[in-house]
Formats: structure tokens, sequence, C-alpha cells
């Protein structure tokens, strides 16, 4: 496994306008075979660094290196949304098409697959999350827990090389939440993970970093058990 990171960011800001610095000199690296659970207080900044690493907000100042590139422009980031899926904290903000076969083979289409390329990727990526079935079942009548693994199965349809989970737990029973989690454990590809779940970040987190007061710091390095726990439930 190559210790390179896939992804890189070096002396990055941001500042919003009434909220102020919410990142102050940030460095980061992700590489590959991690799972980086990324911690702290709601409003912290967490959500934001995800959006500058795809190229969703504009930094201040700082680099970000992704897949071996510095990324500066919207051109360079439009190869980093291809190659890292994103998964929003809201469902509802990633879907839109009637159907759930439709929504998630709308990113393969996108990617220059054919009509039947795109749409077995997305029914055995559904088959894979458990989800078969749904394929003709209406977007918007589905309840939230439904919508969240709709929304993965369209991140994984475009067979991204990093994953960028925002509280991919919220709104499943224990059940689903587990199958996700057991789901995720199989999956070869790097991850960032935003969540308050202490539990669901213990089972998959390989370290964790935390935002705090716009800094970014480690806090542990390891696997399981021995990254996450119950004292940083609250973050």
């Amino acid at each position: 496994m190559s210790d390179k990171p896939l992804i890189e960011v070096r002396g990055l800001s941001y500042r919003y306008p009434r909220r102020g610095l919410v990142l102050d000199k940030v460095d980061f690296h992700l590489c590959q075979g991690e799972r980086v659970a990324l911690t702290g207080a709601n409003g912290a900044g967490k959500t934001t660094l995800l959006h500058l690493l795809v190229g969703l907000k504009k930094a201040k100042s700082g680099e970000i290196i992704a897949f071996g590139e510095p990324r500066n422009d919207e051109k360079s980031f439009i190869d980093v949304r291809a190659r890292a899926g994103f998964l929003f904290q809201d469902p509802d903000d990633q879907l839109f098409c009637p159907t759930v076969l439709e929504d998630v083979a709308f990113g393969p289409l996108n990617l220059g697959k054919s009509r039947e390329e795109a749409l077995q990727l997305a029914m055995d990526t559904l088959a894979s999350l458990g989800m078969a079935g749904f394929e003709e079942r209406i977007t918007h009548q589905l309840s939230g827990g439904e919508k969240r693994m709709i929304t993965l199965a369209a991140v994984l349809a475009m067979e991204p090389e990093v994953l960028l989970l925002d509280e991919p737990s919220n709104a499943l029973d224990s059940n689903a939440r587990q199958h996700l989690i057991d789901t995720l454990q199989t999956l070869p590809q790097a991850m960032i993970i935003i969540s308050h779940d202490a539990d669901f970040l213990a089972q998959l987190a390989t370290r964790e970093v935390t935002l705090e007061n716009a800094k970014l710091n480690p806090l542990a390095t390891g696997t399981g058990k021995n990254v996450i726990s119950a004292e940083h439930e609250h973050a």
C-alpha cells in the first residue's frame, strides 16, 4: 500500500463573514486504506473542510493536493469530484430523479458510462447494499433511512477512490446502521467520516482528528475501539 497521500492540505484557512475563522492553517492528509474520523462540535467547520476538498467552497489560503495534483480552480476540482464520492448530511440534497434506479444510475451516466452499463451498475450497487427491489420506488416517498442508503448507493455507483461521509448514520435504525457499518468495513476506499455517533466511528475509524478553535488536531492512532471512545460522543 502506498504511503503517498490521496488527499493532502497544507495551511488551509477559511473564514465566514459572520462566523469568522473556522479553519486556521489546517494541515491534513488521507492515505490509501485509511478511515479517518473527523470530529468536533457543531459548527466547528467539519463539513466546510469536506466542501473545500472537492471545490464546493474556495479556500482563503493554503494548498489542496488531491490524487497527486494541486487543485486551484474549478476545472481542476471537476476531476476531484469524479474520484471522491461525497455523501451529504441531508439525503434530499442528493436525490432529485423520479425513481431510485434513475438516481443511482445518474452518476455513472454523467461519467460517460452507457445507459446499459449505468443501469447494471446501479442495480448491482443497490443489491450489494441490501436495497434490491427498490429500483422503481419513488425517491421522495422513501423513509429517511431508506434515502440515506440510496444516496450511499448513488455515491458508490460512481466507483470513487475516496469516500467523504457527512453524518452517514443519521436517520438509520439500529439494523440499517449496523448493515451500513458492515458494508463500509468491506469497502476498499479511503474515507473521511464525520459523525457524532462514537460507537459508529469506533467500529470504522483507523485514526481520529478533531476540529477545535479552527485548528485540526490528531487524537489517536490505531484501530477500532482504541481510536474512538465514548468520551467523544459530544463531539
